[in-house]
C-alpha cells in the first residue's frame, strides 16, 4: 500500500486545478486572478510532489490586467495536450473574456493569446475526441433566458484549431445537477468506456461547493445526471470542519490505471476565516458501476491522501529566502497588475532589489511597486533587510501583508515633521488607519538599512524592527489578521505578502533598495 503524504499538495492561494498527463509526466496550473504573471505551470511525476517550471502569461501582450479589480483578470484555466501541443485555455475577465495559447514545451515559451469573439460566459475547457476533433465546453447563463441569478448552462461547441475559432452549432449538455442549481460552472469533458462524462462545480465556491457529474453517449443531446450527485462535497460536514469549499476539480489517470482528481479547497483557522485562499487538495477515487467513487470508504478530501504507485519525484525545494542575486526572479513571485518594469532593476546593484517609488498606491487599482509571495501556511514568518530614506512625508516603503487594495496592513518608513518615522497602517474597507507610529532616529546611523519582521502564530500579528538582525524591537503585537480572509474582504484570492513602495500619487526620484526576503512556515 502506498504511503500516506500531506494535502494540499499545493498550500497556499493555488484555486480551480486543472491536470494533464502526458507519458509519465503530470502537469498543473492554477487560477491567478489580477496577479502577474499569470498561470503558474507544475511538473510532477508522482502526483504529489511539484515543482513550478514557468508562468504561462508571462508577457504583457498575453495578458492585460489594465483596470482589474483584484478578483478580476484570469479565471479557471484548462490545460490539455494533443498531437505534441500543449493548450491552455481560460478567461481574462475584464480585458478580452475567453483565450487560448499553445506551447510545445511546457515550461514555455507559450504562444500570444487567440481570443474567442463572440463568446461569452467564463469557465472554458477543452476536451479531444478519438477522431481527434477538439471541442469547447463552457458556461454561460442559460440561453432561453436565467430563471434566477446563477443560472447557468453548460454546453459544447467544436473548435477549429486552425482558425481558433468555434463552429458548427451548440449544445446544451446540463443545466447542473440540483433542481434551481446555481453556478454551474467549472466543465471538463472525458471519454471512458465509449461515454462522455461531464463533471463540473456547482453552488459557487463558497461554503456550499460541489463536484457533479452527468453522462451521455452523444455531444449533441443532453447529459443525464448521476443519481447520486454531488460526488464531492464538504458542506454537510459543518463550518468547523478544516477542509471545506471542496469543488472545482479535474481527474487524470496514472500510467498504471489508477484514477485521481484535484480540486481546490480551503482550510480556515481562528474561526471561519480563510485567510489562505482556495487551495489545490489531491484526492485517490475508483470507478463503480460505470461513475466515479471519491475517495472510497470516505467520500471526502483528508488533511493526508494515500498518494499513487508511482516512483517518488524529487521536486526542486523552495528556498526560505530570497537573495536577489540573479538576473530575474523566481517563477513564485507576483506582481499586481501589469509591473511597469522600469521600477524594478536586480542590475543597479548586484544582490538587490531595487525598486522606484511609484506615484500608485496601493489602495489603487493599478500596478504599485510590490513584488509578492503566496502564504502558505497558518503560522509564519515573514522578514526582508531594507535600504530607505523618505525624501518627504509622501513617500513609504516597508512590507505588505495584502489580501487586496481595500484590505491590508502596510508595515512602512515614512517622514513625518522632516524625521524617518516606522508606521503600522491598517486598510479596512478601503480606510486607512495608523495603528502605531514611532520615530527611528537610527535610521541614518545605520546606513538607512532596517530589518522588518511579521509574524503570524495564526490569526495573531506581531511586527518588528531590527538593526542588527540580533535585537528585535516589537513594534505592536496582537494585530488581527482575520481581515486578510475573504471572509471578511470578500473576493477569490489568497492572501500574498511581500515588499513595497510609494511615492503615493507624486512623482519621485527615490527608491528602495532590498538585500533579501525570508518567508518560513511554522
Amino acid at each position: 500500500m502506498s504511503e500516506r503524504v500531506p494535502n494540499p499538495i499545493l498550500p497556499g492561494f493555488y484555486p480551480d486545478p486543472s491536470i494533464c498527463r502526458v507519458g509519465d509526466d503530470y502537469y498543473l496550473v492554477t487560477s491567478t486572478f489580477a496577479y502577474f504573471p499569470g498561470v503558474p505551470i507544475f511538473h510532477s511525476k508522482d502526483l504529489v510532489h511539484w515543482e513550478q517550471i514557468g508562468n504561462i502569461l508571462d508577457r504583457e501582450e498575453q495578458l492585460n490586467l489594465t483596470g482589474a479589480k483584484q478578483s478580476w483578470g484570469i479565471y479557471a484555466p484548462t490545460i490539455r495536450y494533443h498531437n505534441n501541443t500543449f493548450y491552455m485555455i481560460t478567461t481574462n475577465v475584464g480585458n478580452g473574456g475567453n483565450f487560448i495559447v499553445t506551447a510545445a514545451d511546457p515550461a514555455g515559451p507559450w504562444s500570444n493569446p487567440y481570443f474567442l469573439e463572440g463568446v461569452e460566459g467564463i469557465d472554458p475547457s477543452l476536451f479531444f475526441d478519438d477522431d481527434g476533433k477538439c471541442y469547447y465546453t463552457g458556461t454561460k447563463g442559460r440561453r432561453e433566458g436565467p430563471k434566477y441569478y446563477g443560472d447557468n448552462e453548460i454546453f459544447v461547441q467544436e473548435m477549429d484549431l486552425e482558425t481558433m475559432k468555434l463552429t458548427g452549432e451548440s449544445y446544451v449538455l446540463w443545466h447542473g445537477a440540483l433542481r434551481d442549481a446555481a453556478w454551474s460552472e467549472a466543465p471538463h469533458l472525458y471519454k471512458k468506456d465509449g461515454r462522455y462524462y461531464l463533471m463540473i462545480a456547482e453552488a459557487g465556491t463558497g461554503h456550499e461547493h460541489a463536484v457533479t457529474i452527468a453522462s451521455g453517449t452523444s455531444l449533441t443531446e443532453p447529459f443525464v445526471g448521476y443519481q447520486c450527485n454531488p460526488i464531492l462535497t464538504h458542506r454537510h460536514l459543518g463550518r468547523n470542519y478544516p477542509i471545506v469549499n471542496v469543488g472545482h476539480a479535474d481527474i487524470v489517470e496514472t500510467q498504471n490505471g489508477e484514477w485521481y482528481m484535484v480540486a481546490l479547497a480551503s482550510r480556515p483557522y481562528g474561526g471561519y476565516y480563510r485567510n489562505l485562499g482556495r487551495e489545490t487538495f489531491l484526492v485517490p477515487f475508483i470507478w463503480e458501476d460505470g461513475w466515479p467513487l471519491i475517495n472510497p470508504g470516505k467520500g471526502i478530501v483528508e488533511d493526508t491522501v494515500e498518494g499513487p504507485d508511482l516512483p517518488p519525484f524529487t521536486a526542486e525545494v523552495v528556498p526560505e529566502k530570497e537573495g536577489f542575486d540573479d538576473e530575474k526572479l523566481p517563477f513564485r513571485f507576483l506582481y499586481l497588475k501589469n509591473p511597469k518594469t522600469e521600477n524594478y532593476s536586480l542590475n543597479d546593484r548586484k544582490g538587490y532589489l531595487r525598486m522606484k517609488l511609484a506615484p500608485v498606491k496601493m489602495t489603487d487599482l493599478d500596478s504599485p511597486s510590490y513584488v509578492g509571495l503566496r502564504q502558505t501556511g497558518m503560522s509564519f514568518v515573514l522578514e526582508t533587510k531594507m535600504e530607505f530614506m523618505p525624501h518627504n512625508m509622501n513617500e513609504e516603503a516597508g512590507i505588505v501583508l495584502l489580501q487586496s487594495d481595500e484590505f491590508h496592513y502596510r508595515f512602512v518608513i515614512t517622514m513625518r515633521d522632516g524625521l524617518p518615522v516606522l508606521q503600522l497602517i491598517k486598510c479596512f474597507e478601503g480606510k486607512e488607519e495608523v495603528l502605531e507610529q514611532m520615530l527611528i532616529e537610527d535610521l541614518a546611523k545605520n546606513d538607512n538599512s532596517i530589518r522588518l519582521r511579521v509574524t503570524a502564530e495564526e490569526q495573531d500579528l506581531k511586527f518588528a524592527i531590527s538593526y542588527d538582525g540580533k535585537s528585535y524591537h516589537i513594534v505592536k503585537a496582537g494585530v488581527d489578521a482575520r481581515i486578510l480572509s475573504t471572509d471578511v474582504a470578500g473576493g477569490f484570492t489568497g492572501t500574498t505578502l511581500g515588499i513595497y513602495c510609494s511615492a503615493n500619487h507624486t512623482e519621485s526620484d527615490n527608491y528602495a533598495d532590498f538585500d533579501w526576503i525570508t518567508y518560513k512556515n511554522m
